[in-house]
């Protein structure tokens, strides 16, 4: 289970976390809407893998041991449950790799955000596994039989990291660029990419609908 959070303070900053460039470079130049978080906004590249998303948080968090800064991973995943399609997205109600199991805060208000956000794009909900390969193949179908709705290679150990520095809201949202019946390797690569990517460069409106709920009192 994921630790304790505190009650976000007035101002609660948010770090985005994402490992590639092309990430980054979606999140920041996409769609801008909606009233701003209570706190700033950062996006930083982590780098491919649990360990440099381990690192790059650490660092990016610095002083804040104390809880306090709101961390959302996102960026591409690859689809485990047949008939997903690239662009679909996928909003962790927990991340899951060896070192545990995080839990997500505020599933169901990024959701119900998203479907504003990208209108007529599928959202599918439920555990994110993380990996620190690509996963293909047999190894896809067995982290399915888990109950995971998808895999990357960052989320978990992302959030992870986030909540041992301090308790503090985390979250997952992930754009599917490939699945099942869609692979990176099988023709239609490009166009699938291409959707991911523009989905991408939807989402941070969600994101700050997300940020901005943090200030609402808990029920």
């Amino acid at each position: 289970m994921g630790a304790p959070q505190e009650p976000p303070g007035p101002t609660t900053p948010l770090l985005i976390a994402c490992a590639l460039g092309i990430e980054r470079f979606a999140l920041r130049t996409g769609r801008r809407g909606g009233a701003p978080g209570p706190g700033p906004v950062s996006i930083i590249r982590s780098g491919m893998g649990p360990r440099a998303a381990e690192s790059a948080v650490r660092l990016a968090l610095g002083q804040d041991g104390a809880g306090g800064t709101a961390v959302i991973a996102s960026g591409f995943c690859a689809g485990l449950e047949p008939g997903m399609h690239p662009g679909d997205l996928v909003v962790a109600e927990e991340t899951r790799d060896h070192g545990g199991t995080t839990a997500c805060t505020g599933t169901g208000l990024l959701v119900d955000a998203l479907v504003r956000a990208a209108p007529g794009r599928t959202v599918h909900t439920g555990p994110l596994n993380g990996s620190a390969h690509v996963v293909r193949g047999p190894e896809r179908a067995s982290l399915r039989a888990t109950g995971a709705i998808a895999v990357d290679m960052e989320s978990a150990a992302t959030l992870r990291t986030a909540v041992r520095t301090g308790p503090r809201p985390v979250a997952a949202v992930r754009v599917v660029v490939d699945a099942p019946e869609h692979e990176l390797v099988r023709i239609g690569t490009v166009r699938g990419g291409i959707s991911a990517f523009r989905v991408l460069r939807a989402v941070l409106p969600a994101f700050h609908e997300w940020h901005r709920s943090l200030l609402l009192p808990r029920r």
